[in-house]
């Protein structure tokens, strides 16, 4: 294997030590490798569905940070971690690569339970700098040499965590910390606002960058003066430097800069890696990609492949699907709302097309707000707003909204400011895993005082919602709803903004959901009475404040079961639960929803193994039938 490797002739995945031979392979071997991993994601991604573009755009990149790091003395810190496809591939995981993002395989996010060579987990953006910030300071505490690296997107460093972590880093000076930033002009969305365009004028200066290499490269050729005439002109050549670049923010804030680098030239990349090495002291490597780079059509629509489902590979096409889903039809009613009152603003943390905003955007451009990556900042954003009389609707999805906490609190409900949140993506999301599952934001948000919660399990009551949050409600409001379209949705019941009961004759059985979940409880519902038991029926879809009435209307049923796709404590069934003990209910009182984080799987799947499908359903019900009066 090693003969292989020194010899120059081509080489694959399959005769490599992973990471360690990297570093023995030529330039031509080198590229050779990077075909064969382009022609592995695109083939993987094709049938398991997952961030293809990102990936393709670091494939050299990655391939040059394990050349000249030794991972895992070396740490390194992905963000976001839908950019590590490549990192798997060249950290032992190829041959398992196509088990990615399914159950029991291998997640579509760094973690350090899946392989050592993954430093932390990492699903959400601009949290990279501040983790190997802390752990440049422990290396240098244990007295070890090693290097920290964090690769950052330029659509990340719109995230505030990242000037704190830059302002911190560069302030103490930790040792052999090095950030590379790969700007490939884009995050999910294009990139927007002040920092694009500063950018923009650095990637500009390449002119002067590429020269300065190619006159290092000459000096230091000559015999025994080359390296004397280097040190010699460091400062004439710094003082070019100065009038050409002036100075970066990054230098400003204590690093060194070294580029941009052509990020898809190994070549450059190794020299860039070798020099901030070289520094032992904070370093920023600006490194430009192109997202998508080797397949055409992400090429050509880097945003449709970010996160893509399964795809013909010849075509580019994605699988057929439904053309319409909660986020688009929630985008087409908040543009029909816009019509109606031009009050109404629209706001997104770099999630467009994700939220379905991109129709109120066309529309009504001036009224839009793309704020970056800085769901903190869209908040109190959206508080300013409503200060002056807007109606900010702010439509994010559930796992991003945790980091958004305090100004929902502080900034907007202590003041008894009125916004919509258009919380997408609540529940379980499936493939994505532990860090996207939308399970926290119906916890959070009702330690709140004054928060309205909606949670429709249709299209239509959806709409509903969203127009009672709009103009009846008054302070912090929040409509959740799921991933993708509303399959099996309930038609025949009737859609409400407050509660339903769907009643049998005689039955002392009540089942109760909200949400996509209660759609299951309905066929659960039917499972049950084919088997000879009749249920009847509660649809919440204001969850949150329970209805003050409630207590009157369940306290003669026998037994109660509550199905609910959100995390248990905190939840809207824990508080059904107390308000029924306070009542003194006799019954017997259950329910079934999420403990824990929830693993990667299709959705199908995570549902079944939580009991929230119909076949399980029904059968707790049974069970819990069969064991009255127990808790």
């Amino acid at each position: 294997m090693n003969d292989l490797v020194n010899s120059g002739n081509k080489v694959s995945l399959s005769d490599l030590q992973l990471p360690e031979d990297l570093k023995k392979l030529t330039l031509p071997q080198c590229k050779g490798l990077c075909v064969e991993i382009r022609n592995l994601l695109i083939n993987t991604v094709s049938r398991t569905g997952g961030h293809l573009s990102s990936n393709l755009g670091v494939v050299e990149l990655t391939l040059a940070v394990h050349r000249n790091f030794n991972s895992p003395e070396d740490r390194i810190v992905w963000d976001v971690g839908h950019q590590a496809y490549v990192h798997k591939i060249l950290t032992g995981r190829a041959d398992r690569f196509g088990t990615l993002r399914q159950k029991d395989g291998i997640s579509g996010f760094p973690k350090p339970e899946e392989s050592v060579h993954d430093t932390c987990i990492s699903g959400h953006s601009s949290n990279s700098v501040s983790v190997a910030c802390g752990i440049a300071e422990a290396m240098k505490l244990q007295g070890r040499n090693n290097y920290t690296i964090a690769v950052i997107g330029d659509g990340a460093m719109t995230g505030g965590m990242f000037y704190e972590a830059m302002n911190n880093a560069g302030k103490e000076s930790v040792s052999n910390l090095i950030v590379i930033l790969n700007d490939n002009e884009m995050s999910i969305s294009k990139n927007v606002g002040s920092l694009a365009r500063y950018l923009t004028e650095l990637r500009n200066s390449e002119k002067y960058l590429d020269t300065k290499r190619k006159v290092e490269r000459n000096i230091n050729k000559l015999p025994a003066v080359g390296t004397k005439m280097a040190k010699g002109i460091k400062r004439v050549k710094d003082a070019v430097k100065s009038t050409v670049l002036e100075t970066t923010i990054f230098e400003d804030m204590g690093f060194t800069y070294l580029g941009p680098i052509n990020g898809h030239d190994i070549d450059d990349l190794d020299e860039a890696m070798r020099m901030a090495k070289k520094i032992h002291s904070p370093v920023f490597i600006h490194v430009q990609t192109k997202k998508g780079k080797g397949y055409p059509p992400a090429e050509t629509n880097p945003g449709e492949y970010h996160g893509i489902s399964r795809f013909d590979i010849a075509t580019g096409n994605p699988e057929v699907s439904a053309s319409d889903s909660y986020s688009s039809e929630f985008g087409k009613k908040l543009t029909e709302l816009g019509e109606r009152d031009s009050s109404i603003c629209a706001i997104t943390a770099a999630m467009k097309y994700g939220t379905g905003l991109q129709f109120f955007a066309r529309r009504f451009p001036e009224r839009f707000f793309d704020v970056g990556i800085a769901e903190q900042h869209a908040v109190t954003f959206a508080g300013g707003l409503a200060s002056m009389g807007m109606i900010p609707v702010f439509a994010v999805y559930s796992s991003f909204l945790q980091r958004a906490y305090d100004q929902l609190v502080h900034d907007i409900a202590i003041g008894g400011l009125h916004i919509v949140l258009g919380i997408d993506r609540a529940g379980i999301v499936g493939e994505d895993g532990e860090t996207h599952q939308g399970l926290l934001d119906i916890p959070m948000l009702t330690t709140i005082p004054g928060t309205v919660i909606y949670s429709p399990s249709s299209y239509a009551e959806m709409k509903l919602c969203l127009n009672k949050a709009v103009f009846a409600d008054k302070g912090l409001v929040a409509v959740r709803y799921p991933r993708g379209s509303e399959e099996g949705c309930c038609s025949e019941i009737t859609d409400t903004t407050d509660h339903v009961f769907i009643k049998e004759a005689d039955s002392d059985t009540l089942i109760v959901s909200y949400g996509r979940c209660f759609n299951e409880a309905f066929k659960a519902k039917d499972i049950l009475k084919n088997d000879g038991m009749t249920c009847d029926l509660l649809k919440l879809t204001r969850i949150f404040p329970l209805p003050g009435v409630l207590y009157s209307e369940l306290k003669n049923y026998k037994r109660i079961v509550f199905f609910e796709e959100a995390m248990c404590c905190g939840s809207i069934s824990e508080k059904l639960g107390e308000m029924l003990e306070v009542s003194g209910f006799m019954g017997d009182y259950s329910r079934v929803a999420i403990k824990g984080f929830v693993k990667q799987a299709s959705v199908k799947e995570c549902l079944d193994q939580l009991g929230l499908t119909a076949e399980r359903m029904a059968e707790y019900v049974k069970q819990r039938s069969g064991t009255d009066g127990e808790t």
